[in-house]
């Protein structure tokens, strides 16, 4: 084999289908990469046998303040069957974008939805392009949620994404 090159072979190991799919547009400039959900795939690929488990680091202490969840305000709600955004006693109707986009937010208050998970989640398809779209959903879904007035409203996370946040 003398003269020959031979590329390396990445190999990536992630859970989730959503792991594997951001793995893949990390590891999409590379020549040869394959992703796996487990290390027994990973294996089963390689034809290797039992390799002795690595010990993971140990996790970071958390203090108990951070370790709890965000909640979104107890008295706001997604109806989903009637696709009306609801605070207390009062209702608004939600396009079925502004619906999917503030039940993603809503189902996970206080994370940061990245523009590309959400437009994943949302639209179906990666994000492409300025996002214009994306910001024209939030834009409409902020102005409901403050002719409600209700008490949380989407924050923007320069570069980043959105999250929803109390006022």
């Amino acid at each position: 084999m003398h003269g020959v090159s031979v590329a390396p072979l990445v190999i990536g190991i992630a859970s989730s289908p959503a792991e594997r799919r951001q793995l893949a547009r990390l590891l999409g400039g590379s020549d040869a990469f394959l992703i796996v959900s487990n290390v027994e795939q990973a294996r089963e690929f390689l034809g290797v046998g039992e390799v002795p488990p690595v010990a993971p680091p140990p996790a970071p202490p958390v203090r108990a303040e951070v370790a709890q969840r965000p909640q979104p305000p107890p008295d706001l709600s997604v109806d989903s069957d009637r696709r009306v955004l609801r605070w207390r006693d009062q209702e608004i109707d939600l396009t079925r974008l502004e619906h999917d986009v503030l039940l993603c937010l809503v189902d996970a208050p206080g994370q940061v939805w990245t523009y590309e998970r959400l437009h994943l989640e949302v639209w179906g398809n990666r994000h492409l392009g300025r996002g214009s779209d994306m910001h024209s959903v939030v834009r409409r879904v902020r102005r409901k949620l403050a002719r409600l007035d209700a008490a949380a409203t989407i924050h923007s996370v320069r570069g980043v994404g959105f999250r929803l946040a109390p006022i």
